[in-house]
C-alpha cells in the first residue's frame, strides 16, 4: 500500500502517497488529480518535500516536479466524511499509475 493516514484534526485528514509512474506528475495526471479533488467542496492541498501546492490547480501540482518515487502528501480540509472518500480516491488513482504503463 501507498498511502497512509491520519487526522490532525477534526476537519484535516492527510495521506501520504508514492509517485509511481514513469514519467511522475506531468499535465495529464495533474489534471487526473484536479478532477479528483475537485469532487470535494473543502479545502485540497499537495505537500512534496517543503514546498505545498493547492490540490485544484494543474499548474501548481505541475511545479512540484513530482518524479517516479516522490511521495506527496495529500490534505483535505473540510467536511471528513467527504475528505475520507476523495482521499480513497486519491490512493486509488495513485495505485493504478494514473492508467499509464
Amino acid at each position: 500500500m501507498t498511502a497512509s493516514e491520519t487526522s490532525d484534526s477534526s476537519n484535516t485528514l492527510h495521506k501520504e502517497l508514492v509517485v509511481q509512474n514513469k514519467m511522475g506528475i506531468h499535465a495529464r495526471p495533474a489534471a487526473m488529480i484536479v478532477r479528483v479533488a475537485n469532487t470535494y467542496s473543502g479545502e485540497v492541498w499537495v505537500e512534496k518535500d517543503d514546498e505545498q501546492v493547492n490540490g485544484k490547480s494543474i499548474m501548481g501540482l505541475m511545479m512540484l516536479a513530482a518524479g517516479k518515487g516522490s511521495k506527496l502528501r495529500v490534505k483535505a480540509e473540510g467536511p471528513a466524511d467527504e475528505g475520507m472518500k476523495m482521499l480513497e480516491e486519491m490512493a486509488a488513482l495513485f495505485e493504478r499509475r494514473f492508467e499509464e504503463a
